[in-house]
């Protein structure tokens, strides 16, 4: 009853279908939590098959998923994003993913996060390194903060928050190369795995932005924890820093307010 990465890259390729059969078209967008917390009927389209498919082949097993919530079964557990990067797609920005883990006992397992638009698989198995359509990965050997080109994201509640990471963003802004934000936490790990980026921070995430992506970059190399050098990054409240280990060390000391 195990799917294989070969399984998670179907389903994540024929989801990817839909997204760019939708892309650049009219939308029926609605606010979900908070005023920029979107979704599309696209996202809904893209989960429903997701959903279907995983419990036709893989019946009792769990899913956690972004639009759906939470639903029931054994160890077996999915992680289900049918479209990271919403606002960027309502929008008509490229930049968008879908993302899809899959856990065993509370341990991620297996991970896909693909692009659409460039038609980029990234994926890992545990132990079995990262891939990008079947080559390779590896993070930066970038060591200094003052050469980094890093990446992270907001909170949705940005507006009414005082957490809402943009002291971090000024710290990093000021000690780095630059720092972007491209709008899909899931790959924002996956650039981090393939060296695009050398690092990434974000605060309050949920368990299905980042488990895919999560365990893409470590098994790319980089050193993934929360933001207080823990290794539970999907348990609330959930917060994420990946980077090679020297860099990692000195953006922890930055979000720490030691540096």
């Amino acid at each position: 009853m195990r799917p294989t990465l070969d399984d998670l890259e179907i389903l994540a390729r024929q989801a990817g279908v839909l997204l760019r059969a939708g892309y650049g078209r009219a939308h029926t967008i609605a606010s979900k939590s908070h005023a920029i917390d979107l979704v599309t009927e696209t996202d809904r389209r893209s989960e429903a098959f997701l959903l279907e498919s995983i419990r036709r082949r893989w019946p009792g097993h769990s899913i956690l998923a972004e639009e759906s919530g939470a639903h029931d079964g054994d160890a077996h557990r999915w992680y289900v994003d049918p479209l990271d990067g919403t606002v960027n797609f309502a929008h008509g920005v490229p930049i968008f993913s879908v993302s899809i883990a899959y856990a065993e006992a509370g341990v991620v397992q297996l991970g896909v996060v693909y692009d659409p638009m460039r038609d980029e698989c990234f994926a890992a198995g545990r132990g079995q390194g990262a891939f990008l359509n079947g080559q390779p990965l590896r993070v930066s050997a970038t060591a200094s903060l003052a050469k980094a080109l890093l990446v992270t994201g907001f909170p949705y509640d940005t507006w009414t928050n005082p957490d809402n990471n943009l002291d971090h963003f000024a710290r990093f802004a000021v000690r780095s190369h630059g720092v972007r934000r491209l709008g899909s936490a899931a790959l924002d790990l996956c650039y981090v795995a393939a060296g695009r980026f050398d690092g990434y921070w974000e605060i309050r995430l949920k368990p299905w932005d980042v488990a895919a992506g999560g365990l893409i970059a470590a098994e790319a190399g980089a050193l993934v924890t929360n933001l207080q050098g823990g290794e539970d990054y999907l348990s609330p409240p959930q917060s994420i820093v990946a980077a090679n280990a020297a860099l990692h060390a000195q953006m922890l000391a930055v979000l720490r307010g030691e540096a």
